[in-house]
């Protein structure tokens, strides 16, 4: 029996795979839509909500999940299949969680999450040099709360610098919520004047956030050696170190608990101006390092969906 006889379109198929296609891209709007509007409801529904939505996108973003389950045997070894597909899951479940906590709409209308800060005497050694820092931090659980730690305890302005993303819609929503925290946008391109806002920013004395766990082929990198295995840091961070002065403040963060998290400061690394290549090597496999060292004590709040 055909389609068509059941009077069915012969159409229907390219509609479920475009819906499959917005289910299984987290990065997309269709996420970022939904976790917005689950945000803005009640208490008690934002805490419980993002579990099951959560697990209903391990669910259907199959390749994000084998993504996942690549990344965390990469880190912890091979592990069984009920553990392994556990920690899946609470990957998963996490995201949804941080991604409810951050969309949450205006500040005052909800609960502030709030941070216990480790080593927080390392960023004020930072800031002592008056060169603003540049902190470079991961796709980690709730990594935009440093912004209003910054504003709140230390009277500094976080710009967060990114690429553009492939779904403009989905930037659009993530950038709103984040000015809803104080935080400024900015987004970087292959245009060298791109980076003069940032120089300016250090100058003044702010903070610029760069991530450095998603290395893309066409972006400059310096090669090192993490969990085992060749990875990619991105030279731009220490690049932009170099030519100010400003140290490198390694901040990393991890959720534990509902709008609670534990923001981890490592000591500030320091780059001469014009730096050589030796030492920028240097600095890139120490944020490996560190990198590393945060993601096997926390290998579910990495939020890597992708495999190398």
């Amino acid at each position: 029996m055909t389609l068509a006889s059941q009077g069915v379109s012969p159409r229907w198929p390219a509609v479920v795979r475009d819906a499959l296609d917005a289910w299984s891209d987290l990065d997309g709007s269709f996420w970022r839509r939904a976790a917005q509007w689950g945000s803005r409801g009640p208490e008690w529904f934002v805490r419980f909500a993002p579990p099951i939505v959560g697990l209903v996108a391990c669910a259907v973003a199959t390749e994000r999940r084998r993504a996942i389950a690549g990344n965390l045997r990469r880190v912890r070894g091979r592990r069984g299949p009920v553990r392994e597909a556990t920690e899946v899951a609470r990957t998963f479940i996490t995201y949804a969680s941080c991604l409810a906590e951050v969309l949450g709409g205006e500040p005052a209308r909800r609960p502030a999450s709030g941070a216990i800060v480790r080593g927080d005497l390392h960023l004020d050694d930072a800031l002592a040099l008056g060169r603003g820092a540049v902190i470079v931090t991961a796709h980690t659980a709730g990594w935009e709360v440093i912004g209003p730690l910054l504003a709140r305890d230390r009277r500094i302005e976080l710009m967060i610098v990114e690429a553009a993303e492939h779904d403009a819609v989905a930037s659009a929503i993530q950038d709103d919520a984040r000015r809803t925290l104080g935080l400024r946008v900015v987004h970087v391109g292959d245009d060298p004047l791109s980076a003069l806002p940032l120089v300016k920013h250090l100058h003044d004395g702010g903070a610029v956030a760069l991530q450095i766990d998603r290395t893309p082929r066409t972006v400059r990198a310096r090669e090192v050696t993490m969990f085992g295995q060749p990875g990619r840091i991105p030279e731009g961070p220490l690049r932009l170190a170099a030519m100010t002065g400003a140290p490198v403040l390694p901040v990393f963060v991890a959720r534990i608990g509902h709008r609670l998290y534990e923001v981890m400061t490592c000591a500030p690394i320091r780059l001469e101006r014009g730096a050589t290549a030796e030492a920028l090597d240097a600095a890139a496999q120490e944020l490996a390092g560190r990198l590393e060292h945060f993601v096997r004590a926390h290998p579910t709040q990495w939020f890597h969906f992708r495999s190398e």
